[in-house]
């Protein structure tokens, strides 16, 4: 009885195991299933993809060769056009600017240096045209503002208003003298409001004791000519406070007293 117990025991652990093996064959094969189904679906992409690439491949390149083009262009530029063009350039303003800096220090009639500066001499360009012909270089650009202090020396307003405006520049000083020369030709004009917005741009564009009073009292000026009395007294007076050692400072009590007597 007990020999027929043991079979029956080992019949049953053998269909157990049997029943394990069969669970476990399946689990693989569905994990199988599984894997080639993932292998499946990415083959049927990477398919897909290639057969994009595949039609739109003259597109593709096309794109990638404008973008190398673009590349080897821009550097092109800037080592075959634009390098010799600031040398260039630079070579051409020296004839400008040593007349330019002989009219500045002429003790006689200086317009015909002037003159020179603007239009050229000695086979040179003057600053108009090397503003004009090498546009885009930093010798333009400053060939902008020589031209543009020329004019207001020759008492060209406008004329020195149109290039200064144009010129620019990450120096904060020659920045603010810009504006303020500006604003100089704006008052020549008696167009003081404008004069006055330019006084105000020279002013704040860099504090400094040498420009920045000097700039409010022409603001302070031109407010004071506009009629508008506040504004004029309160850049005197941060002339007073602020900048007591400048030139400025020993010319505004005279004006803080007058405007406060009108007040």
């Amino acid at each position: 009885m007990r020999a027929l117990n043991q079979k029956d025991e080992m019949a049953t652990y053998q269909k157990k195991a049997n029943k394990s093996k069969k669970d476990n064959s399946i689990e693989a094969l569905e994990k199988e299933s599984t894997t080639a189904g993932v292998f499946n679906t990415l083959d049927e992409q990477a398919s897909r993809t290639e057969a994009w690439v595949a039609k739109n491949q003259k597109y593709i390149l096309g794109v990638v060769g404008i973008a190398v083009i673009g590349i080897l262009g821009y550097l092109g530029y800037t080592e075959f056009i634009q390098k010799p063009k600031e040398i260039e350039a630079a070579n051409e303003i020296s004839m400008a600017v040593s007349y330019f800096e002989e009219a500045q220090n002429s003790t006689v009639s200086s317009d015909s240096l002037y003159g020179l500066a603007l239009n050229g001499g000695g086979g040179k360009y003057g600053f108009v045209d090397i503003a004009d012909r090498y546009n885009g270089t930093k010798t333009a650009n400053l060939a902008q503002y020589y031209a543009g202090i020329s004019y207001l020396n020759l008492k060209d307003y406008e004329n020195a208003i149109k290039y200064l405006e144009q010129f620019s520049s990450d120096d904060l000083l020659l920045t603010a003298l810009a504006f303020g020369n500006i604003g100089d030709a704006f008052s020549e004009l008696e167009q003081y409001k404008d004069a006055l917005s330019y006084y105000e741009k020279a002013f704040n564009k860099n504090p400094n004791n040498l420009t920045t009073p000097l700039y409010l009292f022409k603001a302070g000026l031109t407010a004071k000519e506009l009629g508008d009395s506040d504004t004029a007294n309160k850049y005197f007076k941060r002339i007073k406070d602020d900048y007591p050692n400048s030139l400025q400072a020993n010319q505004v009590d005279i004006l803080i007293a007058e405007l406060e007597a009108k007040s």
